[in-house]
């Protein structure tokens, strides 16, 4: 999985005020958790650009002072009416210790189905995976190539490749739905084929 890093300072103080002049000076305050005690820091808000404001999963790596932590974004909070970044938590990554995240889905493929006049729908656009760090995916497969009018793509179906969906296995990752203009014909097709005189009997 790709990575994103992070430069940032660690801060002693951490009460209401610590954090509300750190907001004022554009900065975000952060607390690494997973380690052996919490980490609290602080970076600059258009540092997490990258991070946030993206479909994409990511790892990060946060450099804050002498020390260097690998981790990934378990928490966000954002402001509900300017959408500033208040506050973010972050979960240290340990090599030997498997982790769950969403990623998201990629489409493969061409469906039969869709060429038939369907409409694709894609059910599921993040998936949460369970891997080790080095065995995260930076998005999971879905290949519609066999989805016929009116089919599923369950979960089950998707390749994983030394990791885990943590999803129960009737979870629909994408369907072709029939299209209003493909119902209309089909409808307008029975009807004229109701209509015709059957063979051998003439009008």
């Amino acid at each position: 999985m790709k990575s994103i890093t992070i430069k940032g300072s660690e801060r002693e103080s951490v009460g209401k005020k610590a954090t509300k002049a750190l907001r004022d000076a554009g900065q975000v305050p952060c607390v690494l958790y997973g380690g052996d005690k919490p980490v609290h820091f602080s970076a600059e808000e258009k540092a997490f650009k990258n991070l946030v404001y993206t479909p994409n999963a990511h790892t990060v790596v946060i450099e804050a002072g002498k020390s260097s932590y690998n981790a990934i974004l378990q928490d966000i909070q954002v402001h509900p009416v300017s959408d500033k970044i208040l506050h973010i938590d972050f979960f240290q990554l340990n090599d030997k210790k498997e982790i769950m995240m969403e990623v998201p889905v990629k489409v493969t493929g061409t469906s039969p189905g869709v060429l038939g006049g369907g409409v694709l729908r894609l059910n599921q656009r993040k998936l949460k995976v369970k891997a080790l760090p080095a065995n995260l995916p930076d998005f999971v497969t879905a290949d519609i190539s066999e989805l016929e009018m009116g089919n599923k793509l369950y979960v089950t179906k998707l390749a994983t490749n030394n990791f885990k969906l943590m999803h129960p296995d009737n979870t629909v990752v994408a369907q072709v739905r029939i299209s209003r203009a493909a119902m209309k014909a089909a409808q307008e097709a029975a009807k004229a084929a109701k209509g015709a005189p059957a063979k051998g009997k003439k009008k």
